[in-house]
C-alpha cells in the first residue's frame, strides 16, 4: 500500500511503534488553510506499508492523528483504499463511488477544506 502522511497532523505527544513503514519522499509545502486551523507549512512523508499492516497503520493513525484541523491520511493498494482520521476509518474497494462519497462527507464535516479532498477514488 501507498500513501502520504502530514507530519504536521500528528497530533503532540502521539506515538506510533511497530509498524514498518518505507518512507519513499519527503517534501515540505506550503499548502496548509490556515482558516481551518491548519500551518501554511507542511512536511509530506510518502510511504509503503505492507498490505498486511494496514489495519495495524489505520488503528494507530485513528489514536495518533490531531482531531482538530480537518486532518486525515490516506492511503491505497490496486484493490483497497483507506481513509483514516482521528477516531474513524473508512475503508472500500477502489473505485467504490459510495465509499468515497461516505470518507469526503465525513470529512467536510470534521473540517476537512473542500479543496483537500483530493484523495485517488
Amino acid at each position: 500500500m501507498v500513501g502520504t502522511l502530514i507530519a504536521e497532523s500528528v497530533r503532540v505527544g502521539a506515538v506510533m511503534r511497530d509498524i514498518a513503514l518505507t518512507a519513499t519522499k519527503i517534501e515540505r509545502a506550503d499548502l496548509g488553510d490556515i482558516q481551518a486551523g491548519q500551518p501554511l507549512t507542511w512536511t509530506f512523508i510518502d510511504f509503503e506499508v505492507a498490505d498486511e499492516d494496514a489495519e495495524r497503520l489505520a488503528d494507530a493513525l485513528e489514536g495518533s492523528l490531531d482531531p482538530v484541523g480537518g486532518w486525515y491520511c490516506d492511503f491505497r493498494n490496486d484493490d483497497e483504499t483507506f481513509v483514516v482520521f482521528s477516531g474513524r476509518t473508512f475503508r472500500y474497494p477502489r473505485g467504490n463511488h459510495a465509499g468515497r462519497a461516505a470518507a469526503a462527507d465525513y470529512a467536510r464535516s470534521v473540517g476537512v477544506p473542500e479543496g483537500q479532498l483530493d484523495w485517488p477514488v
